[in-house]
């Protein structure tokens, strides 16, 4: 008889979820982490960003009501913050944990790698499952340059005491424009420097363009087409050397250039299970090339955004899948999701990208929410949608969002898509008014077929 019926190796989102469930049938269930319990969203990512994110959004939305009542925006001590989100956040994944040993879930702290394919050595010990579940997610990639020693890293920036007067981040995607976004609310001399033209490359142009030009408004430099090649220590300072010979000096350099999944010292090669810094590769099913050991979330090699929400979904297909409730192959729903600058960016289903390559299939409508119902728009005037519709149909397909609000609004046309919904559906509905969600639908019903 094996040790436990299911193990994990990691205890994130990609894992616990299916746990619990498991445990709730009976099954006996542990987890062998070697880092931080809870993974990364719960401890240095998801949680900690909204946290100390969350009273720039209000900041930001005060702004824009400058003259009409208010007078003067508060601004926001960092030191303060980070000591309440520390406070908040840190004990986390102590409490995650009581919760695992309260229902009978051991965890192992250590490195987990596999032996056979019901064997993992955890540290100094070996256990054995009937299953294995793989949810060890990914880490930040590493600029292979002289000085990449003085890089820091999201789980540093999430974690940072006093904040700095200047800051450089290499690379535009979601992790800079997102800090940067807090950076230059905090009056700090910030740079974006990316090696090509492409800021936030999967969202659309049209919205990413607009929110450049806001932080270049409040002081944000970006430096397209700019590779680094090394990073000096000055002093007290950095100097960030770029390929064509000119420098930068700023007082913290950020990397996020992209993250890459955990499968070293996995055992994977071993086992014959296919993998690469993309991800470990898995069938329909979510499971590898051995039949009993699945993976879940970031750790995997996948298109679909590598988002908690969707780990989560991932994980509690595979609790399903080992109890035998269905033997359906994973099928993703439409899936939001959202950029956290200021202001926010979302988008779901087919991207407007797709939606203009492929002119015979969808056809797309934009609204100018913030100019046509600006009561409802908290004075936001460039709020706007754009959707996507199937020309074959007339169903939402896709939406694309830029606005304070873009997350609830994703999460509705996520719905929305779905499920397939009519206008006639959408107004046998009852939503509160006014507000941001019945003020998104309200604009929608008119452009869907009746039935």
């Amino acid at each position: 008889m094996y040790d436990y019926d299911v193990a994990f190796i990691g205890s994130g989102h990609a894992a616990w979820h299916a746990a619990l469930m498991l445990r709730k049938a009976g099954k006996r269930v542990a987890f062998v982490e070697e880092d931080t319990v809870a993974g990364t969203c719960t401890n240095w990512g998801c949680n900690a960003k909204i946290l100390l994110d969350t009273p720039f959004d209000y900041v930001d939305g005060l702004e824009r009501f400058r003259g009409m009542g208010i007078d003067s925006v508060p601004s926001v001590n960092w030191e303060e913050l980070m000591a309440y989100k520390k406070k908040v956040v840190n004990p986390m994944h102590t409490v995650l944990e009581g919760m695992f040993q309260k229902a009978g879930m051991p965890v192992y702290h250590a490195h987990g790698a596999l032996v056979d394919a019901h064997t993992i050595q955890a540290g100094d010990e070996r256990i054995t499952a009937e299953t294995i579940v793989l949810g060890t997610g990914e880490h930040p990639r590493k600029l292979a340059i002289p000085g990449s020693e003085h890089i820091h890293d999201s789980r540093d920036f999430l974690d940072l005491d006093q904040f700095p007067a200047r800051i450089a981040f290499i690379g535009a995607g979601i992790i800079s424009m997102e800090f940067a976004s807090i950076a230059a609310k905090l009056g700090a001399e910030t740079a974006v420097i990316q090696h090509d033209q492409r800021i936030l490359g999967m969202y659309p142009k049209k919205y990413v363009d607009r929110v450049v030009q806001k932080m270049e408004q409040e002081g944000v430099t970006f430096l397209l087409d700019h590779d680094v090649a090394e990073v000096k220590k000055a002093g007290e300072a950095y100097q960030l050397v770029f390929s064509d010979g000119e420098t930068l000096e700023t007082d913290y350099v950020l990397g996020a250039t992209g993250r890459e999944a955990n499968v070293e010292g996995l055992g994977l090669d071993a086992l014959g299970i296919a993998c690469s810094p993309r991800g470990i590769e898995v069938d329909d099913h979510m499971r590898t090339s051995v039949p009993n050991i699945y993976a879940s979330g970031d750790c995997v090699a996948k298109r679909i955004p590598k988002l908690t929400p969707t780990a989560t979904f991932e994980s509690n297909y595979i609790a399903a899948q080992i109890l035998g409730l269905s033997d359906a192959p994973i099928s993703y729903p439409a899936i939001p999701n959202l950029v956290f600058t200021l202001p926010r960016i979302s988008q779901v289903g087919v991207t407007l990208d797709e939606a203009a390559k492929h002119p015979e299939l969808w056809r797309t409508e934009t609204v100018e929410y913030g100019k046509r119902l600006l009561f409802e728009a908290k004075n936001e005037m460039g709020a706007e949608f754009t959707f996507v519709f199937s020309k074959e149909t007339g169903l939402l397909e896709g939406a694309a969002f830029l606005g304070e609000d873009a997350g609830i609004w994703a999460d509705l046309a996520a719905l929305v898509i779905s499920q397939k919904m009519s206008g006639l559906a959408l107004s046998q509905l009852i939503f509160t008014f006014p507000t941001e969600s019945q003020g998104m639908l309200s604009l929608l019903i008119p452009l869907l077929p009746l039935k």
